[in-house]
């Protein structure tokens, strides 16, 4: 059964080129999405939510990222750390069942990894943290914070050098009330605006030990079923969120070709037209790949499929084909409306911006033909990273 109505579909539709253009966040629609149940879709049922898992979480995600992508995209970051501590917890680990009972009782989590010169994320940081009585304090500048005007505890890491032949990387969740960090709003990009990805500047920001879920080694040594689970729900729902642009920009570029008319072809539709109908058809070609990709990643995690080291490389590889066939297949829709696109206002427009945005989640194309090459080669976990 789907979280949303279609009613509540269409109004967020309404809302999203709005929210685009005055860039500001989302804030209807995530009262909205709050108010219906959609945050705690991945909660199990035991402990007050949906129980939803990854595949059904992905496919709920794809319909609302269809009409309203900037409000999927910024919810997603709640939904996924909620979906890898209800991983965790099925499995046996209770370390991480406080974030599902908080998310119960009306706390948004958060994702503030992103970093400037760190193209290793989750396995190394920029930010130190540094150990202190009943916690840890972070100094450092994190960049593309997600849900930055609503979220009450913000997933952060940070590298502890206090040993330095052992260097530790710190995952912890910064409470809304803490002092030691400010918000800098830095927002104002291509596309994805409504999700008001603001900077986080901490300075000594406190996270107590109840808060800190993991204490890791440095780099591939350090990626247990807590990190691993980050990238098992992130990738799949990331690719997802540009699944659903896809099959939107399919859909107005078969209305468009409908619509217009070519004096050409005697007054008829240009659907008629043999390259008109090519361009539809490698669209379609395309989404039907993305998409059966897509959704036997999803589905594998869900069913707990061993692929061992391999899970890395096959997470980062569908993330990168699903983004990189949504931005060819949004081009194709773009070029397709016969220059109506092009204009302000135009939902295909705002797309075209959007779209662009996939290839900057972790893993980008650097980091993701990297862990793909080196798992071929049977070397992704040699020490150090480059030798």
């Amino acid at each position: 059964m789907s979280v949303l109505t279609d009613e509540q579909l269409e109004r967020f539709a309404e809302r999203a080129p709005v929210y685009d253009r005055e860039n500001r966040f989302f804030t209807e629609d995530f009262e909205e999405l709050r108010d219906s149940g959609y945050l705690l879709m991945a909660v199990p049922t035991e402990l007050g939510g949906l129980g939803y898992t990854l595949a059904e979480v992905c496919k709920e995600e794809r319909r609302l990222a269809r009409r309203a992508p900037a409000t999927a995209l910024a919810t997603n970051m709640h939904v996924y750390w909620t979906g890898l501590a209800a991983d965790l917890w099925r499995q046996g680990d209770k370390s991480c069942q406080w974030i599902l009972e908080e998310a119960a009782a009306g706390e948004v989590f958060a994702a503030g990894h992103g970093e400037g010169g760190n193209d290793f994320p989750l396995m190394l940081s920029t930010t130190r943290a540094e150990k202190v009585d009943g916690g840890y304090k972070f100094y450092g500048h994190k960049i593309f914070g997600s849900l930055s005007p609503v979220w009450t505890r913000l997933g952060i890491h940070g590298m502890d050098m206090s040993d330095p032949d052992n260097p530790m990387i710190v995952h912890g969740f910064l409470p809304r009330d803490s002092e030691g960090y400010t918000i800098k709003e830095t927002w104002d990009v291509l596309g994805m605006r409504a999700t008001r990805s603001d900077d986080t500047i901490l300075d000594g920001a406190f996270v107590p030990d109840a808060n800190i879920p993991r204490v890791v080694p440095a780099g591939l040594a350090g990626a247990d079923n807590f990190v691993l689970g980050v990238f098992g729900w992130a990738e799949p729902t990331f690719s997802n969120m540009y699944l659903g642009i896809a099959e939107r920009a399919v859909e107005l570029a078969v209305a468009s070709a409908h619509k217009r008319t070519s004096i050409g072809l005697g007054g008829k539709a240009m659907a008629y037209h043999p390259g008109v109908q090519y361009a539809i058809a490698e669209m379609q070609l395309e989404l039907e790949a993305i998409t059966a990709h897509a959704d036997r990643i999803a589905d594998d995690w869900s069913n707990g499929v061993d692929y061992g080291m391999a899970w890395p490389m096959k997470l980062v590889a569908a993330k990168y084909r699903v983004t990189e066939g949504a931005r060819k297949i949004v081009d194709t829709a773009l070029d397709l409306s016969g220059g109506s696109g092009m204009f302000k206002g135009s939902e295909l427009e705002r797309l075209y911006r959007d779209v662009r945005c996939g290839g900057f989640h972790p893993a980008n194309s650097t980091l993701a033909h990297e862990i793909v090459g080196k798992s071929a080669l049977g070397i992704l976990d040699a020490e150090p990273r480059f030798g």
